[in-house]
């Protein structure tokens, strides 16, 4: 049975997926919370979070913790829908606006994107979901006006997400002297506790916990609908709980202007969709209107490229040998040296690092493994799909491919495989690698504070 057809078939035999509820308690500790799903005549689900507290912080709304654990939710349950995509919709404890379930709508379709284009799932943004709400409960009226003003002789109280790779590295060597910098991790790994305790900042680290239900995995290995979902959307709404209960003003995301572009040429699917600078906007309007945390979510290095945030992070030596953004190699702590994110990786920082750093840092020359030339042409456009993964955009790519083309022939070593497959596939021309080094994105979500940091790093 092909997947468009067992996609059908399943929305036949489960009409209905229901987010029946949410449990929290928020004491000292922190906010313990559990969330209830069924596919209706299939199975429930109850994930958990747990976010701790680090700072004591006082006279927080009841009201307002509850509306950002309901609307955690609304995010965690597309994990849970996508297993047999239930045509409809039940939310119990929320009588949601058409404003608000058109907004939901756009972040399942974009986040689901690639779910659907890998699945070969035929659908459309009109009918792959209905929203129905079973309570007269609308949401609170926000609480706190969020902005991104600072207070005159303050220093600012960031929390950057930290996943482990180089972009939040970026982020908090950039931000730590102008200003007060503490961490968010969900589900700790080797990479992400070396990055902070590199910083000196493991104590100043906010150790989120997210548990996924034993069930999903078993439908999943049973051979239900699987595939990617928004998990930076997870972060958003995740993070300003963390913000909220732990007295930080900001979330500084890293993600990029490269995250922008859509992973198929031509096509709205984007492995990126939740990094993108459109759902990082449509996120601060929802907040804004239907929350009100105070807490002001931006990413700080979106007015850079993947390239520019290469460049930034050669020059911070001490954590080349912790930093991590392999997913395949992320559980044993290593680059596996054989997948699409571990060579964009290798691209990006080529113009920046000797043979030696990289050698250092990936344990073999990854221009030298013909195994990869399907992944390397995707990543620079041969081909027309991107890896999904999140890499940057095709341009990029090339200019660093260029850059290290003429580093090779300016120092006579013989080019490696993929790069003289290159050579030999497209026109040589470099003049694009100054012009990204140079580029400035003004489509932001910066203040004149956090955007100076930025263009004093560039000079």
């Amino acid at each position: 049975m092909s997947r468009q057809d067992f996609y059908k078939k399943c929305r036949t035999d489960y009409p209905t997926f229901t987010y029946q509820g949410y449990s929290y308690n928020l004491d000292d500790k922190g906010v313990s919370m559990t969330f209830d799903f069924s596919i209706d005549g299939l199975s429930e689900f109850h994930p958990t979070w747990f976010i701790p507290r680090i700072h004591a912080t006082y006279d927080l709304d009841e009201s307002l913790i509850d509306e950002m654990v309901f609307s955690l939710g609304m995010v965690e349950l597309i994990s849970y829908w996508k297993i047999a995509c239930p045509p409809t919709v039940i939310i119990k404890d929320r009588a949601l606006s058409a404003e608000q379930i058109s907004w939901w709508k756009k972040l399942y379709w974009g986040g689901l994107g690639e779910f659907y284009y890998t699945n070969g799932i035929e659908e459309t943004i009109d009918n792959f979901m209905m929203i129905k709400c079973e309570s007269d409960k609308p949401s609170n009226p926000p609480k706190f006006v969020t902005d991104n003003a600072i207070k005159a002789g303050q220093l600012p109280k960031v929390m950057v997400p930290v996943g482990g790779g180089k972009d939040s590295v970026v982020s908090i060597e950039l931000l730590k002297d102008k200003a007060d910098v503490n961490c968010y991790v969900i589900n700790s790994r080797g990479a992400t506790d070396a990055t902070v305790e590199v910083g000196e900042l493991t104590d100043k680290t906010i150790y989120a916990k997210r548990t996924l239900d034993k069930n999903m995995l078993d439908l999943n290995a049973k051979g239900y609908l699987n595939g990617h979902t928004p998990f930076s959307a997870l972060v958003a709404f995740s993070s300003i709980i963390a913000g909220h209960i732990n007295g930080l003003s900001f979330v500084a995301l890293s993600n990029e202007s490269s995250a922008n572009e859509s992973t198929v040429a031509g096509s709205y699917v984007n492995h990126q969709y939740s990094k993108s600078y459109e759902f990082e906007e449509d996120f601060r309007y929802y907040e804004r209107t239907f929350i009100g945390s105070g807490v002001y979510y931006f990413s700080f290095l979106r007015p850079l490229a993947e390239l520019q945030i290469a460049m930034l992070f050669s020059k911070f030596k001490k954590y080349h040998g912790v930093f991590k953004s392999c997913n395949v190699g992320s559980k044993q702590d290593i680059w596996c040296g054989h997948c699409p994110k571990c060579l964009f990786v290798y691209i990006i920082l080529s113009p920046f690092l000797t043979l030696e750093e990289l050698d250092d840092i990936f344990g073999k020359r990854l221009f030298e493994d013909e195994t990869l030339m399907e992944d390397f042409d995707k990543l620079c456009g041969i081909l027309p799909e991107k890896p999904f993964e999140c890499v940057g955009s095709r341009d990029e790519v090339n200019a660093s491919i260029v850059e290290a083309i003429r580093i090779y022939d300016n120092k006579k070593i013989e080019l490696p495989k993929l790069l003289s497959h290159y050579r030999s596939a497209k026109p040589v021309a470099g003049e694009d690698f100054t012009a990204i080094v140079n580029a400035y994105s003004h489509e932001h979500g910066l203040n004149e504070y956090f955007e100076n940091i930025i263009k004093d790093a560039l000079k």
